[in-house]
């Protein structure tokens, strides 16, 4: 059973990023448009987060996405398909103790400037970014050991600040 553990946030979290993008843009190649770092710990102000780093990839065609499952699989992540996002490919890594979540769209995908927006509304909303920052760790000492319940307390937050973002880009 997976925890729900919430840090400080940290600079290490931008380096283990950037080799990890490193290795993914190797897999990716000519299929890859752009690739970011998103999620709290792209977001210092947010000042807590879970130890685990969001990435973004934007493709050129989303239906090759799956012919990497293998090279992705050797470095460790877990093909999970949409995963309930139409036109996502979704991977992770780390079994019950997660380090990085991976959501691909094709270019031109909606969710592309709803994960973009949100990042930049809270580097540009530090009051936001800490209330949300705040929320994490009310929400990790109230649901410790139910990852799903920390989830779904935490989207009801999360969708009313991507409303705030896409309406502020």
């Amino acid at each position: 059973m997976r925890k729900t553990e919430i840090l400080p946030w940290t600079e290490e979290w931008g380096k283990v990023y950037a080799k990890e993008e490193s290795k993914l843009k190797d897999i990716f190649k000519d299929e890859l448009i752009e690739i970011y770092h998103i999620g709290s710990t792209s977001i210092p102000s947010v000042g807590y987060a879970k130890p685990i780093i969001d990435i973004l990839i934007v493709v050129k065609d989303i239906d090759k996405v799956n012919t990497f499952n293998a090279e992705m699989s050797c470095l460790g992540y877990e093909p999970r398909g949409e995963h309930g996002i139409k036109g996502r490919r979704y991977f992770t890594k780390g079994k019950n103790k997660r380090s990085h979540h991976i959501h691909i769209f094709q270019l031109g995908n909606k969710n592309i400037n709803a994960h973009l927006s949100f990042k930049d509304y809270l580097i540009n909303h530090p009051e936001d970014a800490k209330n949300y920052g705040d929320l994490k760790k009310i929400l990790a000492k109230q649901f410790p050991d139910d990852t799903h319940k920390y989830q779904e307390v935490k989207e009801k937050f999360v969708d009313e600040l991507i409303k705030k973002a896409v309406d502020w880009k």
